[in-house]
């Protein structure tokens, strides 16, 4: 397939309405300061979805509301207009079945890796029985981090702190898994091994997943379908649906047809009408 074939096959605008998802967005704005001469529109009025099991990107400039519609999404903020649903329950606050991974591991400094992985049982006041010990240790075994499971966060390094927290976003197990720019702070290489490690427990766990990036490789690299928001107010302009089959590997970034969609995609953030 040459490269605007593949483009043609991959690239679809999105529609004005969502059709049905696991995940649904429905004209949703969201406005700072609503009613008042300091009101700021982040977000305008949106739609999507996003289907069970599937792996959702939005990318898009620093500023476009891409945060912002993702905390939405969490159930951390309330829509100025229009609804959101997940798993055909209403959104209006956060719900125990959500992962959430910020740009910040945000781990507890005196506890270690293990305990901090074991968190989320303990915040929710569910009991941590043995076999949820066993999930956690498994879970820091396959990213890695054998040997580390008594360590603080200031002995692991910024990949291995991150992949805490990956563990911990997965191990209550839940269906919808959001990730706002968990690697963004990392070095190149090291965001290369994160992306790496989060696809094989993506696959292996097979979550619904949103996640927020700036990064047009890591999007395409990652996801299903990439969502490009414009610039604020902030509103999806391409939905691009990435034909690559999985597993991938890194070497699929030096191909023509990852590059030529990484072209089109870059297009698209960087228009600004006139």
């Amino acid at each position: 397939m040459n490269a605007n074939a593949t483009l043609l096959a991959a690239a679809e605008v999105a529609s004005s309405a969502p059709s049905p998802g696991y995940v649904a967005i429905d004209q949703v704005r969201k406005i700072y300061n609503a009613g008042t001469r300091h009101q700021v529109e982040a977000v305008a009025p949106t739609s999507f979805s996003v289907k069970a099991g599937e792996f959702v990107s939005l990318l898009g400039p620093s500023g476009c509301g891409k945060s912002t519609l993702l905390m939405m999404i969490a159930g951390l903020e309330a829509p100025t207009q229009g609804s959101i649903s997940v798993a055909g329950r209403a959104m209006t606050s956060p719900r125990a079945e959500t992962g959430i991974m910020f740009q910040d591991p945000t781990l507890l400094p005196w506890k270690s890796a293990l305990d901090n992985v074991l968190f989320p049982f303990r915040a929710m006041n569910r009991p941590v029985e043995p076999e949820i010990v066993e999930r956690a240790s498994t879970l820091l075994d396959h990213v890695g981090l054998q040997g580390f499971h008594g360590h603080k966060p200031r002995q692991l390094s910024g990949g291995m702190r991150q992949r805490v927290a990956i563990c911990r976003a997965l191990v209550y197990e839940p269906d919808l898994l959001l990730m706002d720019e968990p690697f963004s702070a990392l070095d190149a290489i090291t965001r290369d091994e994160m992306n790496l490690v989060l696809m094989k427990m993506w696959e292996e766990h097979h979550r619904t997943a949103v996640f927020v990036t700036h990064s047009i490789r890591e999007a395409v690299f990652l996801s299903d379908r990439v969502l490009v928001m414009s610039r604020r107010p902030g509103r999806i302009i391409e939905d691009v649906r990435i034909p690559f089959s999985r597993p991938r590997g890194l070497e699929i970034g030096e191909t023509i047809e990852f590059n030529e969609i990484c072209g089109h995609l870059r297009s698209k953030i960087e228009h600004r009408p006139h």
